[in-house]
């Protein structure tokens, strides 16, 4: 892969002439040595996964489509500004280790969680250390080779403990969780990918942000604001981050890096529909697991997919929950009450089993 090092004057002229749309300058990452830079990325595409160079391809193919907006889905969505309020937990810095799929993976878990709960303040920091250093190493994965989103969000499904037990710093190590670590796991209850543009906007616009990977060509060091698109330099790696929104008027999605505050847009960027294979597919987080009565809730919203059986409500305490889908009768019976309860305007009680709705009364 080339690695040659950005003149950051040279890159400014390049992007004005090519009027790119976006400003380049000194970052965090921008005057390091090309080796360094590269410690900082870490995707390596799975077994059976597309390559980088396909990712590239299929982003590209479908790029018209992309860049039209989904049916429903408002024209832009950010979920940094809700209302005014900010559902994205703060941006980390993966330092010179290729943990990035550890960072993008949780990022998401932990603004799913807090969409989830409907509460943008839901005190939610997860151990990317755990995620890496444990899970990541049982599989061969350290600094040097990187991960892949799959295995990443599978063990999630196993469950990660807070950034406190395990707190992060860069550099191959031990697994070293507290010794509480299992009364302290955080589970997700599943986990799906994406790989149609209106989908991704769709369930980022109603169910929270979704983890994404694309490459990383040697200009990208040095993004500071606008809308991202190769100008020049040749391919650093694979990295994976956490997309946070869209906008349709300026044709990218909104992502949450791993790279500080001082990199970017406080750690944020714009990158293009179609742009270095970053809308080829998306990962989306089903929900996090949680179980109990949810009382004197509010049916807000309903949201279904062309699936079988698979549906959600929005309940006015707690966000999207999964509608119970183990057979016809159950599921039909629950999602009849749901829609019955939301045009009514009555309150419900809902019983949820990890995250899934299972049992339903109506006030």
């Amino acid at each position: 892969m080339a690695q040659d090092k950005i003149d950051l004057g040279q890159l400014a002229q390049l992007i004005q002439n090519a009027n790119a749309g976006w400003q380049a300058g000194y970052t965090t990452l921008s005057d390091l040595p090309p080796e360094e830079q590269k410690k900082r990325l870490g995707y390596s595409p799975g077994p059976g996964e597309q390559s980088l160079t396909d990712r590239e391809t299929v982003s590209l193919a479908n790029l018209a489509s992309i860049g039209i907006g989904a049916v429903g889905a408002p024209a832009s969505f950010d979920w940094r500004n809700v209302g005014g309020k900010n559902f994205i937990t703060p941006v980390k810095d993966q330092g010179g280790c290729g943990s990035c799929v550890a960072f993008g993976s949780t990022a998401t878990v932990e603004g799913t969680f807090r969409v989830q709960r409907n509460d943008p303040n839901l005190a939610v920091d997860l151990s990317e250390a755990h995620l890496f250093y444990c899970y990541a190493k049982s599989q061969g994965r350290n600094c040097g080779n990187g991960w892949w989103v799959p295995p990443a969000l599978d063990s999630y499904k196993t469950g990660v403990v807070d950034e406190a037990c395990f707190p992060y710093t860069a550099g191959d190590q031990n697994c070293n969780l507290c010794s509480d670590w299992q009364n302290r796991l955080t589970k997700i209850t599943g986990w799906h990918a994406i790989t149609a543009g209106a989908d991704m906007k769709t369930w980022l616009s109603t169910r929270g942000p979704l983890s994404t990977c694309f490459t990383v060509y040697n200009d990208f060091f040095a993004y500071k604001s606008g809308v991202y698109r190769h100008v020049t330099g040749g391919v650093a790696g694979g990295h994976c981050v956490s997309c946070v929104g869209y906008d349709d008027a300026q044709g990218c999605w909104i992502c949450k890096n791993s790279w500080s505050t001082g990199w970017g847009d406080a750690g944020f960027f714009r990158i293009a529909y179609g742009e270095c294979g970053i809308d080829a597919t998306m990962w989306a987080v089903d929900g996090i697991e949680e179980t109990g009565w949810l009382q004197n809730q509010k049916v807000l919203g309903l949201w279904t997919i062309d699936q079988d059986r698979n549906a959600w409500v929005y309940l006015s305490q707690v966000g999207w929950r999964k509608i119970a889908n183990d057979n016809d009768n159950i599921f039909f019976d629950l999602l009849t009450m749901l829609i019955a309860a939301k045009a009514a305007g009555r309150l419900v009680g809902a019983y949820q089993q990890q995250g899934i709705i299972r049992q339903i009364y109506v006030w």
